[in-house]
């Protein structure tokens, strides 16, 4: 039975077990069958890297967040294998557009597959070069939608600020891993990426050009809509 945390003065909550999450997941937006192959892909052509992939709730949380947002024009910060690309590019209209930011050739070549076998390639450009020098090649117009980042954790502030002055008003931006493990609670995150994201996450929520919202989901999921 999964575990149920409950006291006198807290509302009920259900601790994450496998059982809970597979539930949830049964319960969303159905993976394409391009992300279940590419999950089974990634665990095997990535060894130990295949966690940096996003968990399956986060993917179908993603595709609705894109949905309700109307998004057409997108940007994704960290692409690895190309799950959560996936997870925008499904949600955009056909003249959609999504531009993704990486830096490895080695892992894109996994989610330029996946891609064609979703039949989601038209709709994505993928740029290899650091993420900061395409943010910044971009026009300072506020025609994003919607932006997902999920790459190094010392470099969220920086691409925050790039997009933020791009993302029109009531345009989204979803940051994943902001709990790091639950690292960022920890009072031994003085440097790397618990420290970053230690940092990030109160300057986030106070920042007045955004409402937030921060998920316990798979390992942190921050929500910021532009006012």
């Amino acid at each position: 039975m999964p575990a149920v945390e409950m006291s006198a003065d807290q509302p009920m909550r259900v601790a994450a077990t496998q059982e809970v999450v597979d539930y949830v997941v049964a319960a969303g937006i159905a993976p394409l069958p391009a992300q279940n192959d590419l999950v089974e892909r990634t665990e095997k052509e990535t060894g130990d890297r295949a966690g940096m992939r996003i968990a399956p709730e986060q993917g179908a949380l993603i595709t609705l967040l894109a949905k309700m947002a109307s998004a057409r024009r997108a940007i994704e910060v960290g692409t690895f294998t190309g799950y959560s690309s996936l997870s925008i590019a499904r949600a955009l209209p056909a003249d959609g557009h999504l531009l993704c930011c990486d830096i490895s050739e080695e892992w894109t070549r996994i989610a330029r597959d996946a891609w064609d076998s979703a039949a989601l390639s038209d709709r994505i450009e993928l740029r290899i070069a650091p993420a900061l020098e395409t943010l910044r090649a971009l026009p300072r117009e506020e025609t994003v939608d919607f932006s997902f980042v999920d790459a190094d954790k010392t470099g969220y502030a920086a691409y925050y600020e790039e997009l933020i002055v791009r993302t029109r008003p009531g345009g989204l931006i979803v940051f994943d891993n902001v709990l790091y493990g639950g690292r960022v609670l920890g009072d031994d995150a003085k440097t790397g990426n618990a420290a970053a994201l230690r940092e990030f996450n109160p300057a986030l929520a106070a920042d007045p050009r955004v409402d937030v919202v921060m998920l316990p989901i798979a390992d942190g999921l921050t929500v910021a809509r532009k006012i």
